[in-house]
């Protein structure tokens, strides 16, 4: 019951955020399409990537794409360790403009998620770091220089399964996420934002699963007033490659 009571109180809190700040927001609808592959190394160590591609609906207007790889130790049932890099190719954070170039930003990410079972739900608490270096730009071109932050994320999920027969199985999720940034360049945007996602996914076979879902994002900008308001579709491919893996 305290892990419920505490989604309500993450989500009370992001509906403070939004009431008080209606005059300022910028509403969009986004595509994320996603690949994400899962290599065991051993019983415990993974290599894990993804590549994200991100777009506007109202006009159709590429967003950013993502690269990202980490790997994954598993210290027993319940711990999870993980950590990696990842680059992002930004065009622009709204469709009515279109730069002439993309600005990158590379990022450093490490995190500890535990994983408990309650009721046949599998809950994971995940803590995240990361170090973001992003270049800086004007209207018309990028600078010879980066602004860097910290930004800390708490995400609480819970999975549970549907239907499942023989290797075949659908699953469904559900998890609400806080951002935070820690910067001299973010002192008026220290809440980032908070992510609320719902998901279904089939799998027909312990390797391949599609997952589709919804996710709703309220994101400050860095002006510390103005946000976005997104509603997001997000399809992603699973493929966990399989291999003998030696104890």
């Amino acid at each position: 019951m305290k892990i419920f009571r505490f989604i309500v109180f993450l989500v009370l809190i992001s509906q403070i955020v939004f009431s008080q700040s209606k005059k300022n927001i910028e509403h969009q609808t986004l595509t994320w399409l996603r690949y994400y592959t899962i290599l065991p190394i051993s019983e415990k160590w993974s290599l894990h990537s993804e590549f994200d591609n991100r777009s506007f609906v109202h006009p159709i207007h590429e967003n950013l794409w993502v690269l990202r790889i980490q790997g994954r130790y598993r210290t027993n049932k319940n711990i999870d360790l993980g950590g990696g890099l990842a680059y992002f190719s930004v065009n622009t954070q709204t469709p009515l403009t279109d730069p002439d170039f993309t600005t990158p930003e590379y990022r450093g990410q490490q995190d500890i998620t535990f994983i408990n079972d309650i009721a046949k739900i599998t809950f994971h608490n995940r803590f995240q770091v990361e170090e973001r270096f992003i270049q800086k730009a004007t209207k018309t071109e990028l600078l010879n220089d980066y602004s860097f932050a910290f930004r800390f994320r708490y995400r609480l999920q819970s999975t549970f399964t549907l239907w499942e027969k023989e290797k075949r199985s659908l699953k469904a999720t559900i998890s609400d996420e806080i951002l935070l940034n820690y910067g001299k360049d973010n002192k008026k945007n220290t809440f980032d934002q908070n992510r609320i996602y719902g998901a279904l996914r089939y799998h027909f076979n312990p390797n391949i699963g599609l997952e589709l879902g919804y996710l709703k994002s309220f994101q400050r900008r860095a002006s510390g007033v103005d946000f976005y308001d997104r509603d997001i579709l997000r399809f992603t491919v699973y493929h966990r490659i399989n291999r003998k893996i030696k104890s």
